[in-house]
């Protein structure tokens, strides 16, 4: 599974998901500032999951019906971002199934996934 890490997403996710082996392209590595529609279609041509901490994808996906290859919101009320890291090996690693052509919330309070369309 591919992942593009949106920049508002901490280092530290994006560094743990590379130690396991998935391949992550990480937008503050190389490209800043580039608009959320930018960053969608990105995904979309490369056929990567969106991780992100900036709800208005579901906005773009939801109301302006723009297609997804899947994204993973995270909503913490933390910002540490180790435990941000160790919710999302977690999930990812149990439930990687359910990450593609969904749209997951992932916090400290469960998940929540819904279809995309």
């Amino acid at each position: 599974m591919k992942f593009l890490a949106d920049e508002s997403v901490e280092k530290r996710v994006v560094e743990t998901l590379r130690k396991k082996g998935y391949d992550v392209y990480y937008i503050a590595d190389e490209e800043y500032s580039l608009p959320d529609e930018e960053i969608l279609r990105k995904s979309n041509v490369e056929e990567r999951i969106l991780i992100t901490n900036d709800k208005n994808f579901g906005e773009l996906v939801y109301l302006e019906k723009k297609i997804s290859s899947g994204i993973l919101l995270l909503r913490f009320s933390t910002e540490k971002s180790e435990v941000k890291a160790k919710f999302v090996d977690t999930f990812i690693s149990q439930f990687e199934n359910k990450i593609p052509k969904n749209f997951v919330v992932l916090s400290k309070k469960g998940i929540r996934v819904r279809k995309l369309k």
